[in-house]
């Protein structure tokens, strides 16, 4: 039984405390480095080690992680800095979530294999794009441009050995993508052909709302994952594509553009 308790996040870094440093050595500097790409690859070696034994993952926790992601996704950081105080890591360790959302994927596909009424190979295809490319190469693409530019830009000064971990960031994006897939790939999936797909203003608005929905969730789960890191700064920057969405958003109803038709026939596109 796992006691999800409150945990606050450690704390910043303050101004006014004074620390003297003396200057290190090269040596000393480029063992320290190398301690910590060992390190890190290390932490990568276990993560992918346990993808292939089921019987050491949590897939209790990983479930709950994707209810309160959907309900109360503030709950799930607490967590990640819990994870930060026991263990020295702000990512993952457990690979249970990433299966969990794979087998999600594989659901949604079958879903949307029957909707676009397309054959068993273009199916395996299909599910091919979605698992590597849309949620794994995407994820991999966003979380390596959200670690640099917050390692680069958004860390406090000094960093004091602080950083922003790459599979913490890739963390967030498979946090972000779950409520997304749930969005557009199960909740708008039986509305598609009845209400959605070539029906005119009401299903371009009904399609587009649910974009909305999603986009900006994936949005606001992303602000919390980084806002949630006590040692970077300006995070509410994170925010600001809503503003663009909601815009967006709104042009498109005014202009015909029915996102949701244009994701079927991209799909049908790709595996035909």
């Amino acid at each position: 039984m796992y006691s999800y308790t409150k945990v606050s996040p450690p704390a910043s870094p303050q101004p006014s405390q004074t620390i003297t440093l003396s200057a290190p050595s090269q040596n000393g500097t480029d063992s320290r480095k190398q301690q910590t790409r060992h390190t890190a690859a290390a932490k990568r070696q276990k993560y992918i080690r346990r993808i292939f034994r089921f019987h050491q993952m949590d897939f209790e926790y990983a479930f709950w992680q994707m209810l309160y992601l959907i309900i109360a996704p503030q709950k799930v950081y607490r967590n990640f800095a819990y994870r930060k105080q026991t263990k020295d890591q702000w990512a993952r360790d457990d690979p249970a979530f990433l299966v969990l959302l794979s087998f999600w994927l594989c659901v949604s596909s079958i879903g949307f294999a029957v909707v676009l009424k397309i054959h068993f190979l273009a199916f395996i295809k299909f599910l091919f794009w979605v698992i590597i490319v849309d949620c794994i190469g995407v994820g991999i693409l966003i979380a390596t441009t959200l670690w640099f530019l917050t390692n680069r830009y958004m860390v406090v000064q000094p960093p004091r050995g602080q950083d922003v971990e790459w599979g913490y960031c890739f963390d967030v994006h498979l946090n972000a993508f779950f409520p997304l897939l749930m969005v557009l790939h199960f909740f708008q999936l039986p509305l598609m052909n009845a209400f959605i797909y070539g029906a005119g203003f009401f299903g371009r608005f009904v399609g587009n709302t649910f974009w909305l929905v999603a986009i900006g969730y994936y949005i606001y789960i992303t602000f919390l994952g980084y806002s949630s890191l006590p040692f970077l700064k300006k995070t509410q920057a994170f925010l600001y594509p809503l503003t663009i969405l909601f815009l967006i958003y709104l042009l498109s109803i005014i202009v015909g553009w029915n996102f949701s038709m244009w994701l079927c026939d991209f799909y049908k596109y790709r595996v035909w």
